[in-house]
């Protein structure tokens, strides 16, 4: 169901900025184990699923030093940690990572609903660039996306504006133009500190930060994103 906290007109929004993980993909099997393996290579007990999915929003040194706990304390160790992840990521990222159930067909319907011409997207996530980047192309959705920033594209990671406020400059629009669209207070506050509308998804990884960030709009599913604009 859509709920509004504060409504706004969605046929003035020409750019959507998405979040990745828990917004168009499910990739929390892929992350789960690859935080596992890590702690395996590393002797430490591993953790359960829902306990790492937990961890996921604010990056990957953020999602290891999570994992490690109390260790997190030692720099040494969380960058050891790191590699190690980010390696094994990288060959493991499309085991199990797919998009979510009508997604594709509610980007095909955004992208065309904008005054008669495509409405431009874009995505931007805590997640490092190149996996994304390589996540978005294979799983279909590069035509919807040119632009892909992650979490060491810039100097600040969301909730910092620079990513969302680079991408209103690319894309020449303005910030009460611009939706941005995401599973976590992350987003929102993301969305809020660049002056944008945002739009919480109760189906991704974090819904129970969204109580603490309240969202403009909330959707219960991806085929609601498009409902949203009808």
């Amino acid at each position: 169901m859509i709920k509004f906290r504060r409504p706004f007109d969605p046929h003035k929004i020409r750019l959507l900025i998405f979040d990745l993980d828990g917004t168009l993909i499910d990739s929390r099997l892929d992350l789960v184990h690859s935080v596992n393996a890590t702690l395996r290579h590393m002797k430490r007990p591993v953790l359960p699923d829902d306990v790492i999915a937990s961890y996921v929003g604010d990056g990957a040194p953020a999602l290891i030093g999570r994992a490690l706990g109390q260790e997190a304390a030692d720099e040494k160790l969380v960058r050891s940690g790191l590699e190690y992840f980010l390696a094994y990521y990288r060959e493991h990222k499309l085991d199990h990572t797919h998009l979510y159930e009508g997604i594709s067909e509610a980007l095909a319907t955004l992208e065309n609903s904008y005054n008669g011409l495509p409405r431009k997207m874009a995505v931007l996530t805590n997640k490092p660039v190149h996996p994304s980047r390589a996540i978005v192309e294979a799983l279909g959705l590069g035509k919807f996306f040119p632009l892909v920033y992650g979490g060491n594209s810039f100097a600040s990671k969301k909730p910092d504006p620079e990513g969302a406020q680079t991408i209103l400059r690319e894309t020449g629009s303005e910030p009460q133009e611009t939706l941005m669209v995401g599973d976590s207070g992350v987003d929102v506050l993301t969305g809020r500190n660049a002056g944008t509308w945002t739009c919480g998804v109760t189906y991704g990884f974090a819904p129970h930060t969204l109580h603490h960030e309240a969202p403009d709009v909330i959707i219960d599913r991806p085929g609601e994103l498009s409902e949203l604009f009808l």
